[in-house]
């Protein structure tokens, strides 16, 4: 039975985010918040496009640009908390936000290794696969390992047939073709926008550093590539290392670029993936604009070659 909500009472396992009850559900999310209903907020926004990046059932920035994108959306009063009106809006979408996955053989066989935190160790790998079946499925269903561990106590992640609580999140509907990008570097996020300049959809961004600031301006889409190879230029890198080489990284969702790369219209710089999606709009970028894997595979499929970008600051 779940627990009563009351000042005294357990907050219920994140488990529950679909049975709470009708006054649990209600609560407002806000900043500090943390729990079951705060997991339901984060599916269901990233389900309406507006992506609160990894998910962790907890209240942070990102969290906040995702819910004040969807406010903006559906004209509602902008705060970057879920109020009523702001569930109401969300709860439009009916369907479960938990799901049932059973791992499989080819779940569990993997291959898995390590990834070297070096150039040239990453250099000698035949590809930058996943280290653990939890990356690997925390990717899948857009969250946190650790938050997949907390959905399911007790379970070893390595059994063909076990069955995994996730994020009910393989029911989201593709994107439509986007007319133009705004990376907002204030705001931390890159949003598309249709041909009326109506934006639909919205993703946490790293996007610069004060070493490598965003090149502000008008640019376009020069092309997009999935599973890309990535070519490491130190010169290019004001923290490279001494004795840095260049070097051909391979393929894979732990390369530096991650599952695909959007090329833009200045020199060294465009869209991509990270092999670390927990850092996406909490830590600096070397220039370019990065996001979540799952997060950039639903761009490519919006963006097409042609495409204005806006970079602002």
């Amino acid at each position: 039975m779940l627990a009563v909500s009351s000042a005294h009472a357990a907050e219920p396992a994140l488990s529950a985010a679909d049975t709470l009850s009708a006054a649990q559900r209600a609560r407002p999310v806000l900043p500090k918040s943390s729990g079951p209903n705060v997991l339901r907020a984060q599916v269901l926004l990233d389900r309406a496009h507006f992506s609160p990046g990894e998910m962790d059932g907890a209240y942070g920035s990102n969290l906040r640009h995702a819910i004040r994108g969807f406010q903006k959306l559906n004209q509602l009063t902008v705060s970057g908390n879920i109020d009523a009106a702001t569930w109401k809006a969300l709860e439009r979408d009916q369907a479960p936000v938990l799901g049932v996955y059973t791992v499989t053989a080819r779940d569990v066989a993997g291959p898995y290794k390590p990834v070297p935190a070096d150039m040239a160790g990453k250099a000698r790998l035949p590809m930058l696969g996943y280290a653990s079946l939890a990356e690997a499925l925390g990717e899948r269903f857009h969250c946190s390992p650790e938050l997949l561990r907390r959905l399911n106590p007790g379970k070893k992640f390595s059994k063909v047939g076990e069955q995994l609580l996730v994020p009910n999140v393989g029911i989201m509907k593709p994107l439509p073709k986007a007319a133009s990008v705004l990376v907002d570097a204030r705001e931390g996020t890159l949003t598309l926008l249709d041909a009326g300049g109506t934006p639909f959809a919205q993703f946490p961004a790293s996007t610069g550093s004060k070493h490598d600031p965003l090149p502000e301006g008008r640019w376009s889409v020069l092309g997009v590539a999935t599973s890309p190879e990535y070519r490491y230029n130190p010169k290019l890198f004001w923290d490279a290392k001494a004795g840095e080489t260049k070097a051909r990284i391979a393929p894979g969702p732990n390369n530096p670029v991650g599952l695909a790369w959007i090329d833009l219209s200045i020199d060294h710089y465009g869209i991509h993936g990270t092999p670390e999606p927990g850092k996406i709009g909490k830590t600096q970028s070397h220039g370019c604009i990065r996001l979540t894997n799952w997060d950039v595979l639903q761009v490519v499929r919006s963006l097409g070659r042609g495409a204005a970008v806006l970079l602002q600051a």
